[in-house]
């Protein structure tokens, strides 16, 4: 299978015109983190043709992602990973890159047919051996975009300045936004604080009490009205946090679109939030963050991006990258983060918005 060896170059192909198979899946942060290896093909190779293969939960958000020509969903299962990679065989491809790093994203780049398969040399479970490439990764904590972007110029890319996120906004996202927020009476033009309570693992959720405190003081100080955000799956959560709360809050789970996310976001002036996909959302698009980080590395995955705060608390077991935390007292890395701190970091990036020209 390793026909290449991993340091090697590929003297014989121009990749400017080729047919590109870019492959990760999930989850939302993670293509997020993915966007600016698309913004440097693109920009070294305008021509080339860029397919993205992600699982269909997501689709909706690649197909806004500037440079993406084609987005090739596909489902959760093995039988139709097979099933689509069949179906990829024939779009003859040049080159495959595999930013996933699991068995099954490898088997799909060599499935592919794609002559070239580029990935990283500690890709788990085995898929460096179906790459014609490995890149290997430094030892030190590096954050995952700069990662992705060493595969960038392993290809020959020149990565320089500041990493490029760019989403196309349509027509139809603008036209659904304003619908919700006409409904929910929210006035987009004004400033306005967005919050999301929710995250995959439960060890990355700040108390939703604390969430609660911070909204009440948010409220008492008008420092603008306060939009919390999610999918539908997270509005049990929502609903416990109006239980908690004394103040008012807009409560739009649910209500927007994955595809309108960025559309949205752009919009507010600040987001208050767990480690989570939207925080990565909120980053690519300039606005400003506060993530309270527990388990996960703020290095490795944190807002990317200079005018972000990131809060967390030292404990001797962190960052532990577990869904089941083992500290006693639980959580303590999330737990000892104070809402004051939250609220007297958005006071300040509320005022620094209103003197800014």
């Amino acid at each position: 299978m390793c026909d290449a060896p991993a340091d090697g170059h590929f003297p014989d192909f121009r990749f400017d015109r080729a047919r590109i198979l870019l492959i990760k899946p999930s989850s939302l942060g993670d293509i997020v983190h993915t966007m600016p290896v698309v913004s440097a093909i693109k920009a070294e190779w305008p021509v080339s043709h860029v397919t993205w293969v992600v699982k269909r939960q997501w689709a909706e958000l690649v197909e806004r992602i500037e440079g993406v020509d084609r987005v090739w969903p596909v489902g959760e299962t093995a039988r139709d990973w097979i099933k689509q990679a069949r179906r990829l065989r024939a779009e003859r491809f040049d080159l495959a890159v595999d930013l996933q790093g699991l068995f099954r994203s490898g088997a799909l780049a060599w499935l592919s047919g794609a002559p070239h398969r580029v990935g990283f040399a500690n890709g788990r479970e085995g898929s460096p051996w179906f790459y014609t490439r490995r890149v290997p990764v430094p030892r030190e904590e590096t954050h995952a975009v700069d990662r992705y972007l060493l595969l960038a110029r392993s290809l020959g890319l020149r990565v320089s300045g500041t990493p490029r996120f760019s989403f196309v906004t349509f027509d139809r996202d603008r036209e659904i936004i304003q619908g919700v927020c006409a409904r929910e009476r929210l006035s987009i033009d004004q400033p306005w604080i967005a919050m999301n309570v929710s995250a995959r693992w439960p060890t990355k959720r700040w108390l939703l009490s604390s969430f609660a405190e911070v909204l009440d003081r948010l409220y008492e100080e008008e420092l603008g009205p306060v939009v919390v955000i999610g999918s539908a799956g997270d509005r049990s959560d929502v609903a416990q946090l109006r239980s908690i709360a004394r103040s008012p809050f807009l409560d739009f789970t649910g209500k927007v679109p994955l595809g309108c996310l960025p559309a949205f976001l752009s919009r507010a002036a600040l987001l208050i939030t767990n480690d989570s996909g939207p925080m990565h959302v909120a980053a690519a698009v300039g606005v400003r963050v506060i993530a309270l980080f527990g388990p996960t590395s703020e290095v490795r995955t944190g807002p990317y991006g200079s005018g972000h705060h990131v809060l967390t608390k030292p404990t001797a077991c962190r960052p532990c990258f577990s869904r089941i935390c083992q500290h006693t007292p639980e959580l303590a890395c999330l737990r000892l983060i104070t809402p004051a701190e939250v609220v007297d970091i958005a006071r300040r990036v509320m005022a620094e918005r209103l003197v800014s020209p």
